[in-house]
């Protein structure tokens, strides 16, 4: 058997008041989410990255005003805590995880894009920096370079597990301010699987069929943290020398992972960790082998959260320019991905805050229309059209 590495059982030092408080936030945040994203894809594999949501749009809501800034913090579940304590606590946060495991391989990177040209405030180009570690570079959005450039960067900081988050050139075509977070995480389990007991097994679906997978096993496991009731079964699996781990939850045999989760919240979350004790009657663990990718676009979760204003006219971004009362949010995407094996997970996420300007109003022909070309100056009608199906032909 292999010895596993010395345990870590603490952090280097404790959390302030203003870090719990925005991990708790940061937990509740993600588990409405979570919440909403199961509900609207029950039948589908979801995999999402809370913390990168929650890092992209913590440097979002820096720039945001009045209402907007309100209804992002009450999202983000700050209300309790002042700008600068938020702050504080994301600096802090960020500094403790990163290089807290070195058996782990575990990264958050930040970095925001702007319109070349667009007056930027000093306020919000030092906040992102001191708060995020963001880089802040003025580009042309409409060069394909500028989009490569941006996509290089997210392949780059996720190892290569996510090639871009921006698909087609022409998404950034109207953006003023593109902000992205990344975070890659490469875990070696603590006691790792042997590929020679990987057998092909059966899984149950929720119509009742199965599936094949193939199911990985763990055997002569010591002590395990372990929980068995008739509300759900869980287990806990370390990682390097136990920092991060991945917390498995079976609901019972028949109840969906969506109705499940119908009502969780962080103080219900935090019961089910609690309720994980050390245990050496479980001996064995049997795990499937899986491989996910996913991606969403996140608006109308956002929005039926309680942040519609960021999404339209009405929003106001001011401290991120001059003319920032005309910014608003187009698009929050996410793209994660995951890998599960015998010798642990590689997980990587990336999510995208596309901001443009409803002060630039846009001609947009979208439903059935009718044109002419013509002689301007005579103003001779040369032909006549009437187009209701551009794919018709």
């Amino acid at each position: 058997m292999v010895t596993p590495p010395d345990p870590l059982d603490r952090l280097p030092r404790d959390l302030t008041s203003a870090e719990q408080d925005v991990v708790v936030a940061a937990n509740a945040f993600g588990l409405e989410l979570f919440g909403r994203l199961v509900t609207e894809q029950s039948e589908e594999n979801v995999f999402f990255s809370p913390l990168s949501a929650y890092f992209a749009l913590g440097m979002t809501a820096n720039g945001a005003v009045g209402e907007t800034l309100g209804e992002m913090r009450a999202v983000l579940q700050q209300t309790g805590l002042s700008e600068e304590e938020a702050n504080e606590a994301y600096r802090g946060l960020l500094e403790l995880m990163l290089g807290l495991d070195p058996a782990v391989e575990f990264s958050i990177a930040n970095a925001i894009w702007h319109r070349e040209g667009l007056p930027v405030l000093a306020e919000f180009v030092a906040t992102s920096a001191e708060t995020f570690d963001a880089t802040v570079d003025g580009v042309d959005f409409a060069a394909p370079e500028s989009v490569d450039a941006i996509n290089a960067w997210v392949s780059q900081k996720t190892r290569g597990r996510i090639e871009k988050i921006v698909d087609d050139p022409g998404e950034l075509l109207d953006t003023v301010m593109f902000l992205v977070n990344a975070i890659y995480f490469k875990g070696t389990w603590q006691l790792q699987f042997d590929p020679d007991r990987t057998r092909t097994d059966q899984f149950a679906l929720l119509d009742g069929a199965t599936a094949d997978v193939e199911m990985m096993r763990q055997s002569d496991i010591e002590i395990l943290r372990h929980h068995a009731s008739e509300a759900f079964e869980a287990a806990e699996l370390l990682y390097g020398r136990g920092a991060f781990a991945m917390t498995i939850l079976l609901p019972p045999e028949g109840t969906s992972p969506a109705e499940f989760l119908a009502d969780v919240d962080a103080t219900t979350w935090s019961a089910w960790v609690d309720a994980l004790e050390e245990t050496s009657s479980v001996t064995e663990v049997e795990l499937p082998k899986f491989r996910l990718e996913w991606e969403k676009t996140l608006n109308d979760d956002l929005a039926g959260m309680g942040m519609p204003l960021a999404f339209g006219d009405g929003a106001d971004f001011s401290r991120i320019a001059p003319a920032g009362e005309g910014f608003f949010i187009s698009e929050v995407k996410q793209k994660a991905f995951v890998e599960v094996n015998e010798e642990g997970t590689v997980a990587a996420a990336v999510t995208g805050v596309n901001m443009a300007d409803s002060a630039r109003p846009t001609f947009r022909v979208d439903r059935p229309f009718v044109f002419a070309i013509r002689e301007r100056f005579s103003g001779t009608l040369l032909f006549l059209g009437q187009v209701v199906n551009p794919a018709a032909g």
